[in-house]
Formats: C-alpha cells, structure tokens, sequence
C-alpha cells in the first residue's frame, strides 16, 4: 500500500528529496472501452533528464478500481519500439489495484533519461478492462494490443500494438531523479496549453516550446502540461473541474514545482458567462494558495479571441480588458507573461495576427504556440539558472517552395532577450540533402545589444529531386554570452510543391476537359492540373494519368491522394478503371474519388455507355486518402483508409460491361460549372495494381 497516493497527494509526497516532475497530464474523464487482456503502449516527451525515473497513474473519474498486472518503461526507439523496457514494481510487485479515485506512483528504477527525449511506459491489464481513467487529447499516437492480445508490457519492438488511439490513459505523470533540474514549471490551462490545433505527434504545445528554450539553460526545469480543453477557472463540470478544484491535484502536489504559469479565462469570459471581476477573483485564489505552498506564479494574458464562433462582444472585450490589465498590474503575481501581446494582429487587437492564428480565431498554429513560450521570461520563473539570452526564429510560418524553381526567401532573426550585449553571433540553416541557401549579405553579427536584432534573408532551392511535400527546414545561431558559446535553433515545415513536367513512360495521360490538362511525375509521385465541368455522367471531363492493361480481371489498384487544392468544393481526386480510359464507351468505366463537399465518390456506368450514372459514397473529406478499387469479373469494390492499414468499404457496384484486361490510373476533374476556367490540382503520392 505504500506506493497508492490519495486522490490530491499531500505537498509532503510530492517534495520527497531528488524527485522533479518531467511529464504530465491532467485526467479528467472515464470511459468503458470493452476489452480485456490487452497492453497499452504510451510515448510521452520528457522535458528534463535524470538518471532514475518513477511514473504516476491515476484512476480518478472512475467508480472501480483497476489493476495494472505489469508496467515497463524504456527510451522509445520509434513508433512503438522500445529500448530494453525496464519492469516497474509498485511496493516492490510488479502488479498494483488503484482503488477508484486514487493514484499509485511505481519503485524507482534505474534508467538514464536525456533531457527532451521520448520514453514509452507500457501498461498490461489482465482480464476484463472495465473503463480507463483518461486525459482524451493527448495529440500523440497511443498503442494498443487488440482484445484478447495479453501482455506484451516487456516487448522491445512494437509488432504486437496494431491499434491505435489518441488519449493518455491511467498515466498521469513521469518524474526523474538524479539530473540538473532545479524544479519544475506547472502550465496550468486549458485547450490552448492542451495543445488544441498544433501539430499531432510533433510535440508543438506551448509547454514543449518552453521545455526546449528551458533544456538550453545550464540547470534544466521539468515542464509540465496541466492544460484540460474546455478548462474554465470560475466553473467546472463532470469530467472537466475547474482550475480551483483542481489546482491541489494538478499543480500544488506536481513533484518539485516552484513556479506556476497559469494560463486561463478565455472561456469563462467567451462562452462560460463569467464577468471579469468573477475571472480576477477566481486569479486571485490561486495565487493565494499557490503562495501558501511556496510557489511563485506567472500570470499570461487572456488572448483575443473575436471572429471565434459567435463569442466575442463588445462588452466582453471590455471583461478581457479588463482582466489584462489585472495580470499586467504586478500587484498581484510574482510577475506576468503577455501571450495577448505576442499574438494579437496590431491593427485589430480583439483579433488574432493572421500569422499566428490556426484559422479558428481561438487556438494558434504552430508559430503562435512558439510565440507564447517566446514571451516567458526565463528568468521569472527561478526554476532554471544560466539561460541563453538570444533566441533565433525562421519566418514564415510554412513556407512552400516549388520543385524545380528559382527558389523561395526564408529569413532567420536573432533577438537579443537578456540584459547584456552578446557578441560574435553566427547563424547558419540546415537543410535537407541536396538543397541550397544563398544568404542576402553576411550570417555573422559582431554585437547585438539587448532589445536589438539582427536578420539575414535567404534564397533557398530544393534539389531537384526533392520529394513533394513537407520539408523540415532548420536554423542554428552560436554566440557569446558572458564569454561562452551559447547556442539556440529552430525550425519550421517547408511544403515542396510540383511543377508540370510530362510524366515517364510506361505511364501514359489523357484527358477530355477544355481547359489544358498538365501533368507532373517524380519518382513514385504524380501531379495532375485538371479543368472540367462534371467528372459525372453528363460531362466526364477529367484529366488521367494511367497504366494500359492494368487493370486484372481479378485484382486491385490502389493509390494515395495525398493533397488537393483549387477550384470548388466539388473537385475530385482519385482511381479511375476501364476497358479502354481513352474511349469510356467501350465499357468497364468507373471512378472512386475524394471530394471536399462529397467526401468519397464511388461512379461507374451501370449500361456500358460510359457514362458515370450511379453514385455511392459520402462522408467527411480528409486527405491524404487512401483508396483502392478490387475487381471481381465486372463486380467492383471500393474501399477508402485515412493510413493505409485499416480498410474501409465504401460501396460494392456491378459494371456489365467490364471484360478483360483494363486501364487503370489517377484522374482529376475540377467540376468547375460554377468556377468556369478554374483547375485542381491534385497530388498523387502511391500508385499500384495487383493481379
């Protein structure tokens, strides 16, 4: 019994000697996911280093207990592949029962864990799972072995984990020992620190941000991620407490916190109803009792959230004011950080600049996660000592760059944030193999004085070759700080786009549209800019690049529509098959594609007269898409996979007129009745045919 905390642990626990949180997340909900015997694999991104490590699991929401019959952790080595994953023991037992509403935390174990890198704690469940207490947007793929698939807790590779999800269940928390952390850094939030419209498996939430800037400083800080979506300070409901309810659970109790940022009140004062007097009271409390524990506590501001939904008033801009204004004051928190400052566009300030906004006007992309962890002074959080004082930062945001063209200005910009001038500053980009950067004058800087910056612009030019798609485009600056050569980097995701190019025998096109249909081929990948007014049976106007005789009486073909973009909703993309793709009369005829309003389209010609006059299909449009066509004789089949590995049908047709060997290839029509001249552009990243 000595391993099972309570529900919200005692600070006493907590503070244990050499314990310092890295990771964490915030349960808040249960669910029966009717199953048994199975193993769960779970990557988290660690923030600070230690040389043991210890995991925390929580049965919280629930009404019973759980038992976890073995538990391992280990560096991740991809995927789901682990490094020798070492057996956790709870008291010393390798099997634990976590009552309903309490936690357990594991025995140390010996495990040297670098700072920033990726551990995966396994968990196994014998018998029957009956719910798991869970934090639902984990925006990071969880594993799962399938129902009945028993324990593979101490498995290096990840074969047997063929189900996947998104949630952090049970685990709530990963602390190190034994490493250069001097404390620990709570985000307390909601959607917005929970990660809400960054990038998936990349590990973009403002907290990782901070995490990184904090690794670079000569003694570390664990960062933790308490951000629950939908979090309110002034209101909770079932399954989401509000920050007051939880702050004991969550953050007082956080092993090794000294400081907390708290990071609320866009929702009490958009939709929960709340005024901003309600929002500084609710402010107020945590301060109080964050300082009643020893904690010091950075106040950010409440971001502008006008154009979200139908939120935003007058009036309530004046609450968000209002509120601003309380947290910049300095009357009440050790000190503050301006996220309403960092990302608001400077000509509307009630809304998002355009370069930070994910485009619902509430949650920021990428960059505007970066901005926020830009505008933490490090040195008010005293949880990390000897920081680098200059940051460098790559602009803009995404940016695209065409194969085989002049190439496309990216600028780095090195800001001096610290008290002292640094000198000597060198910054260089690194890119992928092949590619080139051609600097607008010098990349040395000999001073930069605190407050200045210095920017370089470059061209840079992607090798011909370069698969289209997304590139990682890096930047690194050294420099002197107090005499030592300090570094810091970023990176942003570049998108190489096709340009016409023919494509390559035995790969043939053809098209029947007005407007001139074009065509592109790299490798593997196919590119098809098409016009049309209707791929349908009253038009077909399309564009195809194909394979004669291809298609089997008895096979498949299958490929991958990995973007679409321009003209109407309506455009399609997709698989087209017939006994003759140059002449659809001659029979065989039907097309399976993807549409933003349609989602997937399955046509074919139910009287040989090649015209697509029947339809099936719909659903929601998402790319890239997977999509495969299986033919039987003239019974064909369609099939639709958002990953390549888990198949839909869609729907099944016969096509009378089907004999023989086929054609099989991509087609593309922008059914641009109502966009006339417009075209698609449809990309192609797979395409094949099985007998």
């Amino acid at each position: 019994m000595a391993a099972l905390l309570p529900a919200a642990p005692a600070a006493a626990e907590t503070t244990q000697p050499g314990w310092t949180g890295t990771w964490a997340t915030a349960q808040h909900a249960s669910y029966d996911p009717g199953t048994s015997e199975v193993t769960v694999r779970i990557p988290v991104r660690v923030s600070a280093g230690g040389s043991s490590v210890r995991i925390r699991l929580s049965n919280g929401f629930t009404t019973e207990p759980v038992t976890i019959g073995q538990a391992t952790v280990g560096l991740r080595e991809g995927g789901s592949d682990a490094t020798k994953p070492q057996k956790l023991r709870f008291g010393g037992k390798s099997e634990v029962t976590i009552p309903a509403g309490e936690q357990a935390a594991s025995d140390q174990v010996q495990l040297t864990v670098p700072a920033r890198s990726d551990l995966v704690v396994s968990l196994y469940f014998p018998g029957r799972l009956t719910h798991i207490s869970q934090h639902w947007m984990g925006l990071q793929t969880v594993y799962w072995t399938p129902d009945g698939g028993g324990d593979h807790a101490s498995d290096a590779d990840g074969d047997a984990f063929t189900r996947t999800d998104s949630t952090f269940p049970f685990l709530t928390g990963v602390d190190v020992q034994g490493g250069n952390a001097a404390g620990a850094v709570v985000a307390l939030g909601d959607s917005i620190t929970d990660g809400a419209s960054s990038t998936a498996n990349a590990n973009r939430r403002w907290p990782d941000y901070l995490a990184g800037r904090l690794s670079a400083c000569s003694s570390a800080a664990g960062v933790l991620n308490e951000g629950i979506s939908g979090n309110r300070i002034t209101a909770g409901v079932d399954g989401n407490p509000s920050a007051l309810d939880r702050l004991e659970r969550d953050v007082l109790s956080q092993p090794g916190a000294r400081t907390v940022v708290l990071f609320e009140g866009v929702n009490d004062l958009s939709w929960g109803g709340a005024t901003g007097d309600q929002v500084i009271d609710g402010m107020k409390e945590i301060v109080r009792r964050a300082h009643e524990r020893g904690l010091r506590v950075i106040g950010a501001t409440v971001v502008p959230y006008r154009g979200w939904g139908d939120w935003w008033t007058e009036a309530k801009e004046a609450d968000r004011q209002k509120v601003n204004t309380f947290v910049r004051d300095g009357s009440v928190f050790d000190d503050y950080a301006d996220f309403d400052k960092a990302v608001r566009d400077p000509d509307d300030p009630t809304r998002y600049a355009a370069t930070f906004d994910s485009g619902d006007h509430l949650h920021p992309n990428d960059t505007g996660m970066k901005a926020f962890a830009d505008a933490v002074d490090l040195t008010t959080l005293e949880a990390a000592r000897d920081c680098p004082s200059a940051r460098v930062r790559l602009t803009p945001y995404r940016p695209t760059l065409q194969a085989g063209g002049d190439g496309t200005q990216i600028t780095s910009t090195v800001t001096n944030t610290g008290t002292k001038t640094v000198t000597e500053i060198s910054t260089r980009l690194d890119l992928p193999d092949g590619w080139s950067a051609e600097p607008a004058g010098s990349a040395r800087t000999r001073t930069l004085a605190p407050g200045d910056s210095a920017t370089v612009t470059w061209t840079v030019t992607p090798a011909a070759d370069a698969a289209w798609g997304t590139h990682e485009i890096g930047v690194r600056t050294s420099f002197l700080q107090d005499g030592r050569t300090r570094h810091d980097s970023d990176s942003v995701d570049a998108t190489v786009t096709p340009a016409p190019s023919g494509v390559r025998a035995p790969y043939l096109t053809t098209a029947t549209t007005t407007e001139e249909a074009r065509y592109a081929q790299n490798d593997g990948q196919f590119a098809i800019w098409a016009g049309g007014q209707d791929l349908s049976g009253w038009k077909d106007e399309k564009a195809a690049i194909y394979l004669a005789d291809a298609a089997s009486p008895s096979g498949t073909v299958t490929a991958r529509v990995a973007a679409q973009s321009g003209s109407g909703p309506s455009a399609k993309a997709g698989i087209a098959v017939a006994n003759d793709l140059t002449a659809p009369e001659k029979g065989g005829y039907a097309v399976f594609t993807m549409s933003a309003k349609y989602g997937l389209e399955f046509l074919t010609d139910s009287d040989g007269d090649g015209k697509l006059d029947t339809w099936a299909g719909g659903g929601s449009s998402y790319h890239p898409a997977w999509l495969k066509l299986v033919r039987d004789g003239s019974a064909y089949t369609a099939y639709a996979s958002s990953d390549g590995t888990a198949w839909q049908q869609v729907a099944a047709a016969i096509v009378p007129s089907a004999s023989g060997t086929g054609d099989a290839g991509m087609v593309a029509s922008a059914v641009n009745l109502n966009y006339p001249g417009q075209t698609t552009t449809a990309v192609f990243d797979s395409f094949s045919t099985t007998k």
